[in-house]
């Protein structure tokens, strides 16, 4: 394999730019060498659409007059997501795993542009599965008076809560000993929506169960959505859900770039 690398000063914003471009194109043709990944990122998000509408739906009673196909695709874009983010954490496991790192060191690349391609490649592929599974959506009788900016919002709010997951699976992707160990981690977050208004409201809930779902980031994050997809006044939802996804970003981040640095010298 050869990488035609632009070579400006080391360091430099347009030499770590360059680089994460090509690397983030490497991994983007991977992936279309073999679409099955984004296919079987949005087949499960989809069952459960397809269970909960069309099984579950009728006994479920959210207060509202919403269609539950309208009530519910939050929660399934997020667990879309959660999904998706796996399928980085097992490429990482494989680069690392096959001295690809090692063999990018000894050529004049940035180092943080390796992992960075990683992540824009989990958030474009992830994006390709939410395009899937609101089309089925609509198929299925979602419908939305959003607007352009309201559409926009919820796209910002998407790819926030991507990044966020995604930089959390660098880390197993970094450090765990098995291929089994570097995905399974995604597994506590494509459940924690079940844990949240997403399916149900809180109010329905036992004492401790409700105070977890009401505490949690999926449960503003939900809301936020929600709100925006039926022209309802977003409110504090929306800051409280910025606030979960820049933190959990940013904490992420951070670790990830420090675990990074140790194992890459």
């Amino acid at each position: 394999m050869t990488l035609e690398l632009a070579s400006p000063a080391p360091g430099g914003a347009s030499h770590f730019l360059g680089d994460t471009a090509v690397l983030t194109g490497r991994s983007l043709r991977h992936i279309l060498r073999s679409p099955d990944t984004i296919i079987t990122t949005a087949v499960m998000p989809i069952a459960f659409l397809l269970l909960f509408v069309y099984v579950f739906g009728g006994a479920i009673q959210t207060g509202t007059d919403t269609p539950y196909v309208d009530y519910l695709l939050p929660g399934i874009l997020l667990i879309t997501i959660a999904s998706g983010i796996s399928y980085t954490a097992y490429r990482l496991f494989l680069d690392m795993q096959g001295g690809i790192f090692e063999r990018f060191q000894s050529m004049p690349i940035a180092r943080a542009s390796t992992l960075w391609a990683h992540v824009l490649t989990s958030v474009v592929a992830n994006l390709v599965s939410l395009v899937i599974v609101v089309g089925v959506a609509l198929l299925m009788g979602f419908r939305t008076g959003a607007g352009v900016g309201a559409w926009l919002a919820v796209a910002g709010i998407l790819v926030l809560f991507t990044l966020a997951l995604t930089w959390i699976a660098v880390i197993p992707g970094l450090t765990a000993k098995s291929v089994d160990g570097a995905s399974a981690f995604s597994y506590p977050l494509i459940f924690l929506p079940f844990l949240s208004s997403a399916f149900v409201p809180t109010d329905s809930m036992p004492g401790p169960v409700r105070w977890f779902a009401e505490n949690q980031p999926v449960t503003s994050i939900v809301n936020s959505i929600r709100a925006l997809f039926t022209g309802q006044p977003v409110g504090a939802e929306l800051w409280i859900a910025l606030a979960w996804c820049v933190g959990i970003l940013v904490a992420a981040f951070l670790a990830a770039m420090a675990i990074y640095r140790r194992r890459i010298r």
